[in-house]
């Protein structure tokens, strides 16, 4: 193993030369403040290094690119306490005897060596190994799972090398224990060299203890490197040094070995992650998360609608009429506007809480690691290593974060690839669309078709792979997938909590921002006339610039049988934002009879009976088209804007391009094999 100079990686930005990037400078304003000591976690993935960052940062996180990279790294606050004689802090109501300390936390990629292999594990090792002493972190947390002890700890004899003050966090102690592997932290502290403290981030164990030890190393001097046996240039020879001294910090700290037969881990996943069986498995459970949300959320979302489209309307009519603006085209934008597209949006609110409720349940157990593993096989064969699947699998719940993850790859060529194929995974925005429709069609079969979609999805991506692999990606060498599994565990109360409550706020910022900035702006194309005599606010929808627009754009959408201008509309403007969908449609049906509620049911009836119309009586497959062509064109305007980011606006433009062309051709193709049965 090697260490090659990092001008020789494919990383994403360059640097200018006077822009240095360090711990202490990057970020001004995002930490605890200039005087504050700088912490950096550090450790591989799936050791929980994300679970302490968010428990020690609790909201006070910022995400940013760091100067000079377009790495994406988290830097918050972490506030601790410390005892002595006296409280100087000016900034609280401190007990006597007690200050806070305020710490500048930052989490760095996760790297399982300080060989880089992708942006993300350069930047680790420039921050730690390549920046001058005096502009390294203070101290650095390297986690360790302490149930692979001598996998995490040839990390540690990396960090180690360097002169860093270090403090060695044991997670998964529960995970060993249930192995029958004890360990002593003290002879392991001895034996690496710096403190060693166990924590369980999950449920908020240790961090006391390790607030202390690090408040501790701060005032300390900054430590000899480990010794090294001189005259080692051999890159060989320098990794069995490392073993050997990960085998002798392992035997002295290990009290007992624990039993030799497998763990329930072992067992489970020689189903869960078996070539067959697998598969399936992770099909079923998929397939049962969708089938629950959609059964469950129904009453929660009916109970909403009919808020929205009963007491709320009409306490807003009310009040415009008490005001002397009954009629107006002020309380058309509020009532056919804003409550009648934002608040059909929210009634989804239910259906996206229990989705990521049961994801998060899902991950946090550990079952979802293992969906890696299953696909590996599938994603070497167009082309992309297995943990390429990781990416792809945070595109299922929003594609903007998912371009980004692509920065753990190593190969330039491999992220580019899995960012053209990103926007094909079927992000939560579409989710709602889905149902909706789902519902309106096909009844009490909505669940089936929602996963179906999301297996059309994977589809997509192996068959544009496939394709892209064949022609401008061919003979791209693919690595083994190498990854560790994390142990299963009972999800907390707490940890599944937080991860539902990020996403869900997610959701409702998206719904809160540019949704209602595009709710006002169809409202607004709606009201201004194209024809007629009818002044603004008073003309009819489909004599709107709104739908004059949309009518010159239909008839390319007729051979998939939704050639009408209400549907095309709503696919123009699913280009802000998938969420936006389902909002204009709410308000175009509202607008068209203003006295008509836009409540799910009724919109159902509403797109049913247009899509009857326009596929000539066969509006199964037109459905069916339809919800394939909002999976398969461009997701919305963020995605476009993190796409051109990292792969450069040629890519984006070629991206933007085949989605359009995969979206209207398999729409085509479904409606009319589709008709020939329905």
């Amino acid at each position: 193993m090697t260490e090659p100079a990092l001008k020789q990686l494919p990383l994403l930005a360059v640097r200018p030369p006077s822009m240095k990037t360090t711990c202490h400078s990057a970020g001004a304003g995002l930490g605890a403040g200039e005087d504050a000591p700088v912490v950096a976690l550090v450790g591989s993935p799936n050791t929980g290094k994300s679970t302490l960052f968010n428990a020690l940062t609790g909201s006070r996180v910022t995400m940013g690119n760091w100067p000079g990279t377009t790495v994406e790294v988290s830097r918050g606050v972490w506030r601790t306490t410390r005892t002595a004689a006296s409280c100087t802090c000016q900034e609280c109501d401190c007990e006597p005897g007690e200050g806070r300390v305020d710490i500048t936390l930052v989490d760095l990629p996760g790297a399982y060596s300080l060989v880089p292999d992708s942006p993300d594990e350069a930047l680790t090792r420039e921050l730690l190994v390549d920046a001058p002493v005096d502009e390294r972190p203070d101290v650095s947390i390297l986690l360790v799972d302490a149930s692979r002890l001598s996998h995490s700890l040839y990390l540690a004899s990396q960090v180690r090398e360097r002169p860093l003050r270090v403090v060695l966090a044991l997670t998964m102690l529960d995970v060993a224990a249930k192995r029958g592997v004890e360990l002593d932290l003290s002879a392991l502290s001895a034996a690496v060299g710096c403190p060693v403290v166990g924590i369980d981030p999950r449920r908020r164990a240790g961090l006391d203890e390790l607030a202390a030890a690090v408040r501790d190393l701060v005032a300390e001097p900054v430590p000899q490197p480990r010794p090294h046996p001189e005259g080692i240039t051999d890159s060989l020879a320098i990794d069995d040094e490392r073993f050997g001294w990960v085998s002798a910090a392992v035997e002295a700290a290990t009290l007992d070995h624990g039993s030799q037969q497998a763990s329930l881990s072992d067992r489970v996943d020689r189903w869960a992650t078996a070539p067959i069986v697998g598969p399936l498995l992770f099909l079923a459970v998929m397939w049962a998360v969708f089938q629950v949300t959609t059964s469950v959320a129904a009453p929660f979302q009916d109970a909403l609608d009919g808020f929205f489209s009963g007491p709320l309307s009409a306490a807003a009519g009310a009040l415009f009429a008490a005001v002397g603006l009954g009629g107006s085209w002020v309380e058309g934008l509020v009532v056919d506007g804003l409550i009648a597209g934002v608040g059909m949006l929210l009634t989804f609110v239910p259906l996206m809480a229990l989705m990521f409720v049961l994801l998060a349940l899902l991950e946090d157990s550990g079952y979802l690691a293992r969906a890696a593993v299953v696909t590996d096989r599938l994603m070497r064969a167009i082309g992309l290593p297995g943990r390429a699947f990781l990416p792809l699998l945070v595109g299922y719940g929003c594609n903007v974060p998912a371009i980004s993850a692509t920065r753990i790859l190593p190969s330039a060529r491999q992220r580019i690839l899995t960012s053209l194929l990103v926007p094909f995974t079927s992000c939560t925005a579409r989710l709602t669309v889905f149902v909706m429709l789902g519902a309106a069609f096909f009844g009490p079969q909505a669940g089936t078709v929602v996963f179906a979609m999301y297996v059309a999805s994977i589809v997509i991506i192996v068959g544009v792979g496939l394709l892209l692999r064949g022609t401008l990606w061919k003979g791209e060498v693919v690595e083994p997938l190498v990854i560790d599994l994390p142990a299963y565990q009972m999800p907390t109360v707490r940890l599944t909590a937080s991860v539902t409550w990020v996403r869900l706020k997610g959701f409702l910022q998206t719904a809160s921002g540019i949704i209602v900035v595009t709710v006002c702006a169809v409202w607004l194309l709606q009201s201004v006339p194209a024809r007629g005599d009818a002044g603004f606010g008073e003309v009819a929808v489909q004599d709107s610039v709104y739908s004059v627009a949309a009518q010159a754009i239909a008839p390319v959408f007729a051979p998939a049988g939704f050639g009408t201008w209400e549907t095309t509309s709503t696919l123009v403007v699913g280009f802000v934002a998938k969420e936006a969908v389902i909002s204009s449609w709410a308000q175009t049906f509202a607008v068209d009879e203003p006295g008509d509620s836009a409540s799910p049911g009724t919109l159902g009836d509403r797109v049913r009976a247009d899509f009857t119309e326009s596929s000539g009586g066969h509006p199964l497959p037109a459905a069916i088209a339809f919800m394939v062509f909002l999976l398969a064109y461009t997701p919305c305007v963020a995605t476009l804007a993190a796409q051109q980011r990292e792969i450069g606006t040629k890519w984006t433009v070629f991206g933007v391009a085949l989605q359009l062309v995969v979206a209207w051709s398999l729409a085509v193709v479904i409606f009319q094999v589709g008709r020939l049965f329905w």
